[in-house]
């Protein structure tokens, strides 16, 4: 209690959750007399970071970053508003079909959401779409960041619980074209019930053409990754590489990116693959800590008398993650929980990679949710709008990716069935 009591205290003080969990895990030796261990502390901490899995991250935030800087957003954009933009309310179809895109590639629901936010909301209000409406579409289709491979969540995930990534790459699809459909038909029904939403706009043939072809260059790097995987020719670690490659040549021949732009584009890399890395060293300290004193087998029977059922379990899983989501950032929140619900995970026989699938999509919806919810603060920013206004527009697509979560907790085959037929 006593360290539990400390890691919230540090949380809410502001000390970086990589010093809190530390911390905590710290505090948990010295109170349950196993100070002992100190000595052990260092090896426990660097021994976590010897896994061939954690070269993935550096590979997977290059991509996104180099495609970021290199135009990517705004061909997306485009080929977008090509394949759908006729329709009415159009550009808010073309908003959600552009973060499924860009999700292939950013990988991150944060630096979606912030990269959306500033080019659709501004283009959506001078359409005629209500801001508030406007910044809803683009705070929930940045959901999909962390879901449709390759997702950095899923990586993170993977090192964890010790799961291969390979299959939890493929483990998103399905789940994520099922909450691309939930949210467009918030959409529609918002055009045929709601206020009605502008008509859509046309593009000459020959334009359509030149956007289509550019755009679509981007559509390469997700075809890569998700083809080599499955056809076993590439591990998620070799594809992060070819795809790192591709998005450098996309880049240079967009004449977007320069060579000076490099340097800032590698340090910022360096950067979040510390601090991701950092965290889960300090995750796994504590992690250590926890299992050597018994607590995953506590844990494991107080979630038997709760109950038999994994689909109730998920269902607690599920409302936990987002709770602490509300406070915590994504990555956070997985590094901390999944190690110890995995022993409750093997013993209700619950497949890894359908809870994988599970705790990725719960966790990312706290983004969007009060009373913290970055992603709500990011659109609030953009779109220069109160969160009131913001998250009323919000809440019908929020209850359409919880419903999702809820068919995806029941129904495992929408986790594990491609995998198992493209994996074996």
């Amino acid at each position: 209690m006593t360290a539990l009591l400390t890691f919230f205290l540090l949380l809410f003080a502001g000390l970086p959750i990589f010093g809190v969990i530390l911390a905590g895990a710290i505090v948990f030796l010295q109170t349950n007399d196993l100070a002992v261990l100190y000595d052990s502390i260092p090896i426990q901490f660097f021994g976590s970071l010897e896994i061939n899995g954690l070269l993935a991250i550096p590979l997977f935030l290059l991509v996104g970053e180099i495609m970021n800087k290199a135009g990517l957003t705004s061909r997306l954009v485009a080929v977008a508003e090509v394949l759908v933009g006729r329709m009415t309310g159009g550009l808010a179809y073309a908003n959600l079909v552009t973060n499924a895109m860009a999700a292939s590639i950013l990988g991150s629901a944060v630096a979606q959401i912030g990269v959306m936010s500033k080019v659709m909301i501004p283009e959506m209000e001078r359409k005629g779409y209500d801001r508030a409406f406007s910044g809803a579409v683009t705070v929930s289709a940045g959901l999909l960041g962390p879901i449709i491979p390759p997702s950095m969540l899923m990586i993170i995930y993977g090192v964890v619980a010790v799961q291969p990534i390979a299959p939890l790459f493929i483990a998103g699809v399905l789940p994520g074209v099922l909450i691309i459909g939930a949210l467009g038909i918030v959409i529609l029904l918002t055009s045929l019930l709601g206020k009605g939403l502008p008509s859509g706009v046309g593009h000459d043939l020959g334009p359509r053409s030149r956007i289509l072809f550019e755009g679509l260059a981007p559509a390469l790097i997700p075809l890569v990754v998700i083809v080599g995987i499955m056809a076993g020719v590439m591990t998620p670690t070799e594809s992060g590489a070819v795809a790192s490659i591709i998005a450098l040549v996309l880049g240079f021949a967009y004449r977007e990116l320069r060579l000076a732009d490099l340097g800032p584009i590698l340090l910022t890399v360096a950067l979040g693959t510390a601090t991701i890395t950092g965290l889960i060293a300090a995750a796994s300290v504590l992690s250590w800590a926890l299992a050597f004193q018994g607590v995953p087998d506590e844990l494991v029977a107080l979630m038997s008398g709760l109950t038999d059922s994994p689909f109730v379990f998920l269902l607690l899983v599920i409302f936990a993650l987002m709770v602490l989501g509300m406070f915590l950032e994504s990555i956070s929140v997985l590094i901390v929980v999944v190690p110890l619900l995995m022993p409750v995970v093997t013993s209700l026989g619950i497949d890894p990679i359908h809870f994988g699938v599970v705790c990725t999509v719960a966790t990312v919806m706290g983004l969007v949710t009060p009373p913290v919810g970055p992603g709500l603060y990011i659109a609030m920013v953009a779109a220069d709008i109160r969160m009131g206004p913001l998250f009323r527009a919000t809440v019908p697509f929020l209850v359409a990716v919880l419903l999702c979560i809820v068919l995806i907790a029941a129904v495992p085959a929408l986790s594990t069935w491609l995998p198992g037929l493209t994996l074996g």
